[in-house]
């Protein structure tokens, strides 16, 4: 016997289709997806039916719906009625971690940046590592969701990591015990006798946001800005398209698009401008969400330079829908673009001027040290223009 679960899903396509709801695509395209139901449908029987043992049906078609979703991007997730409960309840406050911001590439947990001070920080962990497994289930079997909800718990308490590291051999076996820690304080230096002022973001969230565009009231229009966004994120895009708009006095900042989503276009505010000085913004590749979002404003706007390397690539809306046994989707159903029309999840961001990963740091609360050389090139470039 089939699983249900598979065809609720399925099923749930037929009837949004049958109500109107799907839009007025039929034909062709509706006939195409009966067939490859049909061809579903027949690898599990073949897979009930001819497997070496028998088959867990409900780990398969679990199995299968989380593929089907994550065929999509690593954002949307399938979620089992288990895992949904646990992801309804779970608290939006006094909740530790670990200190990673994590996304899916290539099937597994995939490491975009790491916060200062954080457990993760103190075991050395770095962007680009991947978590092969958490306790003993692979993140090749998990969504997205999943592993995030797995990395959170309460303060002490400890999560068992499989890491596996670029250049070694051999992957670590890591036991991190949850902290709040605190996001580092907005890095600020002044360069060139105080006529470049040094920005390092860090997250963005409205604070922060608030707090940079105070440090740039109080610079003055002729000193040049040398915004740096490396390891930078922030869940909030309208946070980087805000700050975007410090530096851009009109034009489009971003639009949002998606099959039924109605599209936005973000216009910049000409009353939020604050300055027109010269600029350079350093990224990486853990520049990331509400960050990217910044950047690519400013580049396609011809604003300023943007130095580094090509940014990790994450810019959508998530719509969640209830399945009829308690599951759910995690659907991406939006995603944001430049205002020159690249999607940030597809394409990312590309510097105008593209500059090798800087030198690692001991303390990354401060500013860049010598070695850094996206630094050493966006100072170059701001130190030729007139202010």
């Amino acid at each position: 016997m089939l699983s249900v679960a598979i065809f609720a899903a399925l099923g749930l396509g037929f009837g949004l289709g049958e109500f109107g709801l799907l839009g007025v695509h039929a034909g062709a395209d509706q006939d195409g997806a009966y067939r490859q139901i049909g061809v579903y449908g027949e690898v599990l029987r073949k897979v009930q039916t001819d497997y070496v043992t028998d088959p867990n049906m409900n780990d398969v078609t679990t199995g299968a719906l989380h593929g089907l979703l994550e065929s999509l991007d690593a954002d949307s997730s399938y979620l089992t009625p288990t895992e949904y409960k646990i992801y309804k309840d779970r608290p939006s406050t006094g909740v530790a971690q670990i200190g990673l911001i994590v996304s899916k590439r290539f099937g597994y947990a995939d490491i975009v940046s790491v916060l200062p001070g954080s457990p993760a920080d103190k075991e050395h962990l770095s962007d680009g590592d991947v978590i092969e497994s958490i306790g003993d289930q692979s993140t090749r079997e998990l969504s997205l969701a999943v592993i995030r909800l797995m990395l959170d718990g309460k303060p002490g308490t400890s999560v068992s990591l499989t890491v596996v590291r670029p250049r070694k051999a051999d992957p670590d076996k890591l036991t991190l015990t949850r902290d709040i820690t605190a996001p580092p304080a907005l890095g600020e230096q002044q360069y060139e006798n105080s006529s470049i002022l040094y920005l390092k973001a860090g997250l963005l969230t409205p604070a922060r946001v608030d707090e940079i565009a105070a440090k740039l009231k109080a610079a003055g229009k002729n000193r040049k800005i040398l915004l740096d966004l490396r390891d930078s994120s922030g869940d909030d895009a309208q946070q980087g398209i805000r700050l975007a708009n410090f530096f851009v006095k009109q034009g489009t900042l971003a639009t949002l698009q998606g099959q039924r989503f109605p599209t936005q276009t973000f216009s910049a505010d000409p009353a939020l401008f604050m300055t027109d000085a010269p600029l350079s913004v350093v990224v990486n590749r853990g520049t990331y969400g509400a960050a990217e979002l910044t950047a690519a404003a400013i580049e396609d706007a011809k604003r300023g330079d943007v130095v580094g390397e090509r940014t990790y690539g994450e810019g959508s809306v998530q719509k969640t829908i209830e399945l009829p046994d308690g599951a759910a989707l995690l659907l991406t159903v939006a995603k944001y673009q430049s205002p020159a029309g690249k999607k940030i999840q597809d394409d990312a961001v590309t510097p105008t001027v593209v500059v090798g990963q800087a030198v690692d740091q001991e303390d990354e609360d401060t500013p860049p040290a010598k070695g850094d050389e996206p630094l050493d090139k966006a100072l170059q470039l701001l130190k030729a223009k007139t202010a």
